[in-house]
């Protein structure tokens, strides 16, 4: 009878298992959803910012409880470089996803087992979508540790409306009319240029100088020493540009200050890429519809080109969990797409270094497309030749050439030691 209850027992309790351990072997628990930590520079006031949370919305809705893209937003770009930077520094990707300016500075950057080598994990198709210039400029000893994104020329803007007001109907085309222009616009009591020397880069006179030093210099003037003659004559140039035709405020002021001064027409000329012509507050002004971009007049011998750069690169952190790493890859595989490049380059005005059908329509933004085309040829920027530390020491010490503190000369000598060769 022990036997027989104890037989009844082992029975049960088979009965009772059996349906747990068949369900185990037909269904496995759910995969946990992915998370991708987006460090993006493209929130706030950046004209990407509403079609970039578009399209993040439109990929999480797609994939979700699969993948989960999340903007950790990165809205003061100076700071954001430098939390790049330290945090490669210290062993730790700065996220999942994050940006950089493509220069030899970043370029170190390519040494890090810290990020993916996207020369791995791309496949034919998706290589092809890219702008093939691009792709072997953002590759370095045969990795491609950073995806070209955004590209830009660095055009002058013209406020034609102010010139209007001041006697003057066109655009300076030497460098003697540029400055009578000037001349007038300060006779009818409006501030010719925005300038600055504040910030890591001195952005917007960084500009002015790479114009004036490509001009005098060619195309590869990056290449000569910088204690170069074109070097010192576009020192020389940009000086006079701050102290005579800007704020008062130029010595010290950042980009925010610059760009304050143009859109609230306190200046007439200012200087940024196509990302800024899709700003709402620029689109408010009432002369928003004047604005004429160009070059610079011609300094030297080297004309009608324009200054041009990658600006921004797509890094990936490395992972040794394949679906994570498929899961980055899907991702900026929609981001990268030509739909998606296509709806951020319509809002924004920015350009990119991928393969699309679009064409702008607004004026301005189809300004940039064509002075684009019509350029004989383009040259790096100071920033995108030389790197971060050179672009540093260039600005720290614009503010005491403007203020005479130190001569074109002695600014051209101490930026060249900052250079490595």
């Amino acid at each position: 009878m022990m036997k027989k209850s104890r037989l009844l027992a082992a029975l049960l309790m088979l009965c009772l298992l059996f349906p747990l351990v068949a369900q185990g072997q037909v269904e496995s628990a759910p995969a946990k959803e992915i998370e991708l930590r987006w460090a993006s520079i493209w929130v706030g006031n950046d004209s990407k910012a509403p079609a970039v949370e578009a399209l993040v919305a439109e990929y999480n809705a797609k994939n979700a409880g699969k993948v989960k893209v999340v903007i950790e937003p990165q809205p003061d770009y100076n700071a954001y470089e430098q939390k790049v930077r330290t945090s490669l520094a210290a062993g730790q990707a700065p996220a999942d996803i994050f940006t950089i300016k493509f220069n030899p500075t970043t370029a170190t950057f390519y040494q890090s087992n810290l990020l993916m080598d996207f020369a791995k994990v791309m496949d034919t198709t998706w290589k092809q979508t890219f702008d093939a210039g691009s792709i072997e400029q953002s590759t370095v000893d045969g990795m491609l540790k950073s995806l070209p994104m955004e590209t830009a020329i660095l055009p002058i803007w013209y406020n034609m409306d102010a010139f209007k007001k001041a006697g003057v109907t066109e655009l300076p085309t030497t460098l003697e009319g540029m400055f009578a222009a000037f001349d007038m616009l300060k006779a009818a009591g409006i501030t010719p240029a925005s300038q600055m020397t504040g910030d890591t880069n001195a952005w917007t006179s960084m500009i002015w100088f790479s114009h004036f030093a490509v001009s005098l210099g060619g195309t590869n003037v990056w290449d000569k020493p910088f204690t170069d003659a074109a070097f010192v004559e576009a020192a020389k140039l940009t000086k006079r540009v701050i102290t005579e035709y800007s704020t008062s405020d130029a010595v010290g002021l950042g980009a925010g200050g610059s760009g304050g001064h143009f859109l609230a027409g306190r200046t007439a000329v200012f200087s940024n890429g196509p990302w800024y012509a899709g700003r709402a507050d620029l689109a408010a002004t009432p002369f928003f519809s004047s604005i004429k971009i160009a070059g610079l007049p011609a300094a030297g011998s080297t004309k009608d080109f324009m200054i041009s750069r990658l600006q921004a690169n797509i890094c990936a952190a490395a992972s040794k969990d394949k679906a994570r790493e498929a899961a980055i890859v899907d991702f900026l595989k929609f981001l990268t797409s030509e739909p998606s490049i296509s709806k951020i380059a319509e809002t924004s005005g920015a350009m990119f270094a991928l393969k699309t059908g679009y064409r702008p329509v607004k004026d301005l933004q189809k300004q940039f497309y064509d002075v684009a085309s019509a350029a004989k040829t383009t040259a790096f920027d100071l920033e995108a030749a030389l790197g971060a530390e050179v672009t540093l020491e260039f600005a720290q010490q614009l503010g005491a050439l403007a203020l005479g503190r130190i001569t074109a000369e002695e600014f051209c000598a101490l930026i060249d030691r900052k250079i490595e060769r």
